[in-house]
């Protein structure tokens, strides 16, 4: 067995032997030696294997593959291709998901020579964005060396799922190759000697916190299942209500409110919602800016609740920052009065939106949201959302069902989007991805069909405005001359997405109604679809001003 063989066989049955359950792989001929070896794996049953023409597309399957839940790597040759995984490394890191990237790369004594494809620096690429970085030369004794080849392994494998209490993230192992890339016959001995299984740090003591103070339990985004169901059962033991981000994974139960974001600034009879002394918080929260305004108020204690070595402060007003919070003893008077008026107020704002949405008629983005939320509180299906629009559509509009919700809130990007959602379906099961027409274009190449790969259970939502809609809705629209609104924020586009799907192969449909919309909306996810909701970007401002304006009213004659 030649040394690029050995090398790369060594490194895949590590990973293997570590938990890896999914690898995807875009083709090259430097990364050739890790291809054979995971497409030989994959043979022996030992692993999945995705293949995927586009590298950028690549980097986001693999992190939908683990949001999912897996231990998933990538792998790319050198050059260019390695740059194109950085969005969803950025991704992975600031939103704490594994990931493992392989990139391939030239011998050491190539570097800085000219030689074709090799980047200087490919080996620091994605410094400071990852939790461990390796540069591994090209074999020279893959006898003598592959027990450090398995310890590099181990180590990469503890950092990229936190284990020794830095938080989940990326892991970058750069593996030189030298001539032949190509497979060659022969074994390598059974031997693990360097594969270390390491043991995570204990679960830390949870804090209590006091009784007494106004309080709000906020949960952000967080791919770890455990943060939100903290963050829930905290909401539900105390009493205290539960303002859950859709990607938090706490959006559910008694205690979770609806349309949060318009009662921070509501009043009821008793006065100002708002009025709170204390937030606990829970995961990352990026969504809307009265919560960003809740966070940085000076009259607000905030306990931030992170295992981690991080937490998020970004109006630099934490008070304790915690590994884990509990609560003891019965809820005070001011308590109970204040979480029974968001109570009463939550119901008022949800059955409030849903009316103004159900007296407008027609298709919009609020509407979308709640249909695909409530078939997926219905059939069990996985929901991803997009950035922008979307993510806060459901944020507003849908009930909270306790849906697995998954979007790609570290950096808040539309990179990706696409390719993230089939990774989800590939590993989770049958999924619907609610998404604007910019974040669906700027990843059309996952739509691209590679042959012998399996497509999805996705149903794709495509929220077509024409243009970004969400800019509708910021200051933006307001104070810039509409024709350079229009070119360089709004940025319409007027593509044929009927075409386009054509183009790639993917069952396409545009229903008229919201009885055929919603029909098609419930179909069961079978195979890779797209439904695409043509609406109006004109209305997104009028309306999401109209449903606050009914909601504080409502709430304001209760």
């Amino acid at each position: 067995m030649n040394s690029s063989t050995a090398l790369a066989t060594v490194l895949v049955d590590a990973l293997v032997r570590l938990g890896l359950r999914h690898l995807v792989l875009s083709p090259g001929s430097r990364s050739a030696p890790l291809a054979y070896a995971a497409a030989r794996a994959a043979d022996e049953g030992r692993l999945t294997l995705h293949v995927r023409i586009d590298e950028r597309s690549a980097g986001f399957l693999a992190l939908g593959l683990a949001r999912a839940g897996e231990l998933v790597a990538v792998v790319t040759t050198s050059g260019t291709a390695v740059a194109n995984l950085h969005p969803a490394v950025l991704e992975a890191h600031h939103a704490g998901v594994p990931l493992v990237v392989l990139s391939a790369d030239r011998p050491h004594e190539l570097r800085g020579s000219g030689a074709s494809q090799t980047a200087d620096a490919q080996a620091r690429m994605f410094l400071p964005s990852v939790r461990y970085s390796a540069d591994l030369p090209a074999p020279v004794d893959p006898d003598r060396q592959a027990p450090a080849w398995r310890s590099v392994v181990s180590r990469a494998v503890a950092a990229a799922r936190g284990l020794r209490g830095d938080g989940p993230g990326p892991v970058h192992l750069d593996v030189g190759f030298a001539d032949p890339l190509t497979p060659s016959p022969g074994t390598l001995p059974e031997d693990v000697r360097g594969l270390t299984e390491v043991v995570g740090v204990p679960a830390l003591q949870a804090v209590p916190l006091p009784r007494g103070p106004r309080t709000l339990v906020l949960a952000g985004d967080a791919p770890d299942p455990a943060t939100g169901l903290a963050a829930r059962e905290l909401a539900e033991s105390a009493g205290w209500p539960l303002l859950a981000e859709p990607s938090s994974g706490a959006r559910g139960g008694e205690r979770a409110v609806g349309p949060y974001r318009l009662l921070l600034d509501a009043h009821d009879a008793q006065g100002p919602l708002g009025a709170v002394e204390r937030v606990v918080l829970f995961g990352h929260p990026t969504l809307s800016r009265p919560v960003t305004r809740l966070l940085a108020r000076d009259d607000v204690e905030l306990v931030v609740v992170s295992p981690a070595g991080t937490w998020p402060d970004a109006g630099f007003r934490a008070a304790w920052v915690v590994p884990a919070a509990t609560v003891e003893g019965p809820a005070q008077p001011g308590e109970q009065e204040f979480a029974a008026r968001w109570d009463r107020a939550a119901k008022i704002a949800a059955d409030t939106v849903d009316a103004v949405l159900d007296q407008e008629g027609g298709l919009s983005g609020p509407w979308a949201a709640r249909e695909v939320v409530d078939v997926c509180g219905a059939d069990g299906c996985t929901l991803v959302v997009a950035a922008s629009n979307a993510v806060r559509d459901v944020d507003l509009a849908g009930r909270p069902h306790g849906v697995r919700t998954v979007s790609n809130r570290g950096l808040a990007g539309i990179d990706g989007t696409l390719a993230t959602a089939e990774g989800v379906a590939l590993a989770a099961g049958p999924t619907r991805l609610l998404v604007g027409d910019l974040a669906f274009l700027h990843d059309a190449n996952a739509l691209l069909p590679v042959p012998g790969e399996p497509r999805p259970d996705l149903t794709v939502v495509v929220v077509n405005d024409d243009g970004g809609g969400i800019f509708e809705t910021l200051e933006h629209a307001a104070v810039v001359e509409r024709p350079t609104f229009e070119r360089v924020v709004a940025t319409p586009h007027g593509v044929e997405l009927a075409a386009l799907c054509a183009a790639f192969g993917v069952p396409h449909s545009r229903p008229a109604t919201r009885a055929q919309a919603a029909a098609a909306i419930a179909a069961p996810p079978r195979g890779l679809r797209v439904v695409e909701l043509v609406v109006d970007r004109a209305a997104v401002r009028p309306r999401q001003e109209r449903i606050a304006t009914a909601v504080r009213e409502a709430v304001a004659d209760a």
